[in-house]
C-alpha cells in the first residue's frame, strides 16, 4: 500500500485547507513564499487547531510581512477554518425582527462579542436567505448586504447609547467618544455578518472561488474609479511610506546617474601601463541637474480620486526635483501648487478645496481635454522646459469634444519628456468618447488603475 493510501484523510483535508489558504493569498497580492508556507505548516502542527484564535494568530505571524494586510488574511482564514459547519439548529424560518434588534442593541451596549456572534448566525439564517430552490436548507445563497438591510444595525446607535447612558449612571462618557465606540462595535457587527454569510457560501460553492471572487481586495489593488470614500482615505494613508520607498529608490537611481558610463577612450588609454589590460575604467564624469516636474490633473467627477491621491504623493516627493508644479482641470485649467502645500495636512479635504478655490469650469461642468489642454499651453508656458517631464492625469474622455491633438504635440517637442497616466483599463481606451489612442500616438500612455501600479510606474517614469 502506498504512503498516500496510508495517510490519514483528516491530515490530507488539514494540507488541503493550508495550501488553498495560502494559494488565495497569494491570489490577493501578498507575497508568500515557499520558506513561510513551511514555517505556518509547523506552525499548524506545534499549535494543533483546539484554539482557533491562537493559530490564526500563529498563522498571521508566519504569513504575513506587515500590518496592511491583515484584513483580507483575516477574511480568508474565516473561510478556510471556519468556527463553525453547517447550518444553526432550528428551521431557519422567518425571525422576528424587532426582537432581534432589542438583542441586538442589548448585546452591543454590553459590548457583549460572544452574544455578537450568535446574533450574526441568527440575522443570517433568518434575513440573509434568497432563491427557494428545493434543498436541505430551502436557501439559493446568503447575502450579507440583505441581511443588514433588513436589520438596520446603525439606527441603533441613540438605543445603545441611551443604554449605555443608562448602565453607567450618569453619563460620565463624553458622547462623541461614546457615539465613536458604538459605531465601532456596530461595524464589528457587520463583519462578524459579512464573515457568516461567506462561510456559509463557501460550503455551498467551494472555498477557493468564494476566497477568489468575494473578498474585497487590498487597498493597493483596488481601482480608483471604483473606490468608495472608505477605500480612498485608507489608500491615502499609504502615501508617506510609499513616497519614502520612490524617494530612496530615486535618490539611489541618482547616485548611480551621477558616477557615469565608462569613458573607452580614455580608459585603453590608461591600460597600456598595465599591458593593454583596462584594470582601471576611466569613467565619464556627470553632474545631472534636478529635473523639473509638471502634474496636468483631471479633478472632475470619480476620476478626482486618482488624481488627488496621485498629487499628494509628487507632493511628497517634491524634495527630489528641483521645481514641482500642480495644475487642476476640468474644462479650463488653474495652478494649485499652493493649494496642495497646505492640503498635505488634510488629504481627505484637498479635492474639496482645490474645486473651491481654483477656477476649472467655464459654461459647463463637464471635462473637456481639448480646451484645458490648449490653455495650459497658452497660460502657463513658462511652467515647461527642456528639464521638464510632464505627467497627464486623468482617463481621457472629452465628452465628444475637440482633443486638441496640437496642443499635445506643442507640449511634446518643448518638455523634455510626457507622460498619461489613464485610470482606466486598457480595454475601455477607444470606447464611447474616450480620446485615449488619439493621445497614446503622441505621448506615453499607461494604464494606472490601482496603488501598486501606481508605485510601480512612477517609480519607473520618474525624471533622475
Amino acid at each position: 500500500m502506498t504512503a498516500a493510501a496510508d495517510a490519514d484523510p483528516a491530515d490530507t483535508d488539514l494540507v488541503t485547507r493550508l495550501t488553498g489558504l495560502v494559494d488565495a493569498l497569494r491570489a490577493h497580492g501578498l507575497r508568500i513564499g515557499t520558506g513561510e508556507t513551511v514555517d505556518a505548516a509547523r506552525a499548524v502542527e506545534v499549535l494543533g487547531l483546539a484554539d482557533r484564535e491562537l493559530l490564526r494568530e500563529g498563522l498571521a505571524a508566519t504569513l504575513l510581512h506587515g500590518a496592511g494586510v491583515r484584513p483580507v488574511f483575516d477574511a480568508v482564514f474565516e473561510l478556510y477554518f471556519p468556527s463553525r459547519v453547517g447550518l444553526p439548529d432550528g428551521d431557519g424560518g422567518d425571525a422576528d425582527r424587532e426582537a432581534l434588534r432589542a438583542r441586538l442593541a442589548e448585546a452591543l451596549a454590553a459590548n457583549d462579542t460572544a452574544a455578537l456572534a450568535r446574533l450574526a448566525v441568527e440575522t443570517v439564517d433568518g434575513f440573509g436567505g434568497y432563491g427557494g430552490s428545493p434543498g436541505s436548507d430551502g436557501s439559493d445563497g446568503w447575502s450579507s448586504y440583505q441581511t443588514l438591510d433588513r436589520l438596520r444595525p446603525q439606527t441603533l446607535l441613540a438605543r445603545v447609547r441611551d443604554e449605555v447612558r443608562g448602565r453607567d449612571g450618569s453619563g460620565s462618557f463624553a458622547d462623541r467618544l461614546l457615539e465613536d465606540e458604538i459605531r465601532r462595535r456596530v461595524e464589528e457587527f457587520r463583519r462578524l455578518v459579512a464573515a457568516e454569510a461567506r462561510r456559509r457560501a463557501a460550503e455551498r460553492r467551494g472555498r477557493d472561488e468564494i476566497a477568489r471572487r468575494a473578498l474585497a481586495p487590498t487597498a493597493d489593488r483596488v481601482d480608483f474609479l471604483l473606490a468608495g470614500k472608505d477605500r480612498l482615505a485608507e489608500m491615502r494613508r499609504t502615501v508617506q511610506p510609499l513616497a519614502r520607498k520612490l524617494a530612496t529608490r530615486l535618490a539611489a537611481r541618482r547616485r548611480r546617474a551621477a558616477r557615469g558610463t565608462v569613458d573607452l577612450r580614455r580608459t585603453l588609454r590608461g591600460s597600456l601601463s598595465t599591458g593593454g589590460v583596462p584594470v582601471k575604467p576611466v569613467l565619464r564624469r556627470r553632474r545631472p541637474a534636478r529635473p523639473e516636474l509638471v502634474l496636468l490633473c483631471d479633478v472632475s467627477g470619480s476620476v478626482a480620486g486618482f488624481s488627488d491621491f496621485t498629487m499628494l504623493l509628487v507632493q511628497a516627493l517634491h524634495d527630489q526635483f528641483s521645481k514641482v508644479r500642480v495644475f487642476a482641470f476640468v474644462n479650463r485649467v488653474d495652478e494649485v501648487t499652493g493649494l496642495l502645500v497646505h492640503g498635505a495636512a488634510d488629504p481627505e479635504g484637498l479635492n474639496a478645496r482645490i474645486r473651491a478655490e481654483a477656477r476649472l469650469t467655464a459654461w459647463h461642468d463637464s471635462s473637456d481635454y481639448g480646451a484645458a489642454l490648449g490653455e495650459f499651453t497658452d497660460r502657463y508656458a513658462d511652467a515647461v522646459g527642456p528639464r521638464t517631464t510632464v505627467f497627464v492625469l486623468g482617463d481621457a474622455r472629452t465628452n465628444m469634444a475637440d482633443p486638441n491633438l496640437a496642443a499635445v504635440r506643442d507640449l511634446t517637442r518643448r518638455t523634455r519628456r510626457v507622460h498619461w497616466l489613464n485610470p482606466e483599463p486598457r480595454t475601455l481606451w477607444g470606447t464611447g468618447d474616450s480620446a485615449a489612442p488619439a493621445y497614446a500616438e503622441l505621448v506615453d500612455m499607461r494604464e494606472c488603475r490601482n496603488v501598486r501600479q501606481l508605485d510601480a510606474l512612477v517609480g519607473r517614469l520618474l525624471p533622475v
